[in-house]
Order: C-alpha cells, then structure tokens, then sequence
C-alpha cells in the first residue's frame, strides 16, 4: 500500500460507525429528485450522517421543499443559501461548514445504495486508508450508456497515468478525510466543468492510498436539464486544460512517463474525442474540439483534412460532412 501524505496511517474511532461524515449537497432548481437525494442520504444504513445543503439561489420551490425536509430530520439537515455561483463554489463553501471527520459529496438529483456510506467508511478503517471509491451507474435519458461500472484498482497500477486517461470515478462515488479535502483547498473554480476531475487529480498529487469498493453503490441520473455533463465539448475542453494543469504543476507525478506518453495522455484525449464526436455526427461538439486542437499543437500531419474544415462556418462545415459520408469514415488510428 502506498504510504500517505505525511508518511502516516489514518487513525480511526474504536468504533468506525461512530465516525460523523458529512455529506455536501450542492442544488440549483432540483426539486423534482430533491426529496430522493436527501432521502438517499438521510436512510444511510451509517446513521451518523450530517447533510449540507447548500442552495444555489433557485428559482423553483427547491427552498421551500428543503425547509420541510429540515423540518422531518430535525438536527441531521443545515440548509445554507447563497446567490447562484454553480456547483463548485455550493460545495467548497459546503466543506467549510463541514464538522465530519469524512466527506462525501453528492448532487441534488442523483442517488446512493442506503449501505453506500457504511461501506466505503469499513473499506477505508481496514485498509487504513486516505480515500474509498466505488462503482456507479448512469440512469435517464441521455447518459453515456446505462451498464454499471466498476472501476480499476488505482492504488496498485500507474495511477499518473490512469487518472490522466480518465476522470476516475464521478463527484458521488466515493468518501474521503476532510483533511485530505482541505490540504488540496477544496475545488477550484477557474473553468465551468471537470472541477470534480481537478480535484481527484490534485488529490493523487498527495496521496495515492486509495482503496476500491468493487460494487456499484452510487448512481448517476441523467436527464438533460441544465447538467455540466450535457455540454460535452466544453466538458472535453476543460478536463484537457486539467491535465494540462496536472503536468505541468506536478511534474514528478508523471516524470516516469516518456515525453509521447504524456503527450498521448494530455493531448490525444483532445484528438480522440474529436474524432469520436466526428464519427457520430456530433458536429455541435466534433468542430470546436477539432478547432482547438489544431490551434493547440494535438494533430498530426493526416489530422488536417478534418481540422481545417472544421474552421468553416457552421451549415458548411456539417455540408462538407454530408458530402464525405459516402466515401471513407473518419479514423484517428
């Protein structure tokens, strides 16, 4: 196991179920899944749980609902209100109103397994461990496919290189020491998306004692209205600027790692998602990822012929398309 930041093993209560996590709740307009959020939350088979919500400055009865739920958990519920600023910004001012040893962070239309919380805490006292994570699945209309999901073993691979492949496990998946939350100073809020992703990669620059949950305990729920993760090329834009950021912050973390490989892992994640979108006839995403990846250095030589078009206006870019339908797809390789 990996040694910790400090060089020291994380110590427990005699009783772990003792401990007081909290949970942080960013909401903005959720009052159609607000009450199963918080229900999720407030029937955790770990009962010493204290829910943050704060309030984004909705304009839907999100309020009112949350003063009736604070009302039938009295004490368990802090409601918090602020001007809308997004999610970010709701929880870092949540983390600061946090009194639990532990975190977990959860959105106000998503949802846990009720032993969600009990498990991830065990997996964290018999391993000693900084972080648990787990398994998710994506529920509603227009998530990037429904099968669960459980993710690698982090700790014992190339994590660099694992987390710079991919965000690796979503805002609700895991529970982690409010220390190790504030060493990093919360989420940052420079860009509007893949702050979740920043956050877990500026972890890993401190720890990597992580350990997995291998079942899926958290959910996911798609449905389109507003989400971050519904705006896929700014999505795709920021989680690059990250990686970016990681490297260039952080460079011991990838210095095993040969100057193509960090290339590939930073800049091919750019130029793979261009390609995808292309393939799919997402052109809304395909033609500013491929735009900014020209301008950014990701292309090869044999990438022009689908990045210079890409710089024509809209309706001429998606003719030229149409007109290559026909003939050889789009490939990467």
């Amino acid at each position: 196991m990996s040694a910790p930041y400090g060089g020291k093993g994380i110590e427990f209560l005699n009783k772990p179920e003792a401990a007081l996590i909290s949970v942080i709740m960013p909401c903005y307009n959720a009052s159609r899944y607000l009450r199963s959020a918080v229900n999720s939350v407030m029937e955790q088979s770990h009962v010493n749980v204290e829910l943050i919500v704060v309030d984004d400055g909705s304009t839907d009865d999100s309020l009112t609902l949350l003063e009736q739920l604070s009302e039938e958990h009295a004490g368990r519920i802090r409601v918090l209100q602020q001007p809308n600023q997004g999610p970010y910004p709701a929880r870092n001012r949540g983390l600061r109103h946090a009194r639990g040893e532990f975190v977990a962070f959860l959105d106000a239309d998503d949802f846990w397994e009720e032993e969600c919380l009990e498990k991830l805490l065990k997996a964290m006292d018999r391993n000693g461990a900084e972080l648990a994570y787990c398994g998710w699945q994506n529920i509603g209309e227009g998530g990037p496919g429904k099968r669960p999901h459980v993710p690698p073993d982090y700790e014992n691979g190339d994590t660099a290189a694992l987390f710079l492949r991919n965000c690796p496990w979503p805002i609700h998946a895991c529970l982690l020491h409010r220390d190790l939350a504030e060493r990093v100073g919360g989420f940052s809020e420079r860009y509007g998306t893949s702050l979740d992703y920043d956050f877990w990669l500026r972890i890993s620059a401190l720890t990597h004692n992580f350990v997995l949950v291998p079942e899926v305990l958290a959910y996911y729920r798609w449905h389109g209205t507003g989400q971050i993760s519904s705006n896929r090329w700014r999505q795709v834009v920021d989680a690059w600027l990250v990686r970016r950021e990681f490297v260039a912050n952080h460079p011991e973390q990838v210095a095993h790692l040969n100057r193509k490989s960090r290339r590939d892992l930073v800049d091919g994640a750019l130029r793979h998602a261009a390609y995808d979108a292309l393939w799919k006839r997402d052109l809304t995403t395909a033609q500013p990822l491929f735009r900014r990846s020209l301008l950014h250095g990701a292309l090869r030589l044999r990438d022009l012929k689908y990045a210079l078009p890409a710089f024509l206006p809209a309706p001429a870019f998606a003719a030229l398309v149409r007109g290559r339908d026909a003939g050889e797809a789009p490939s990467d390789e």
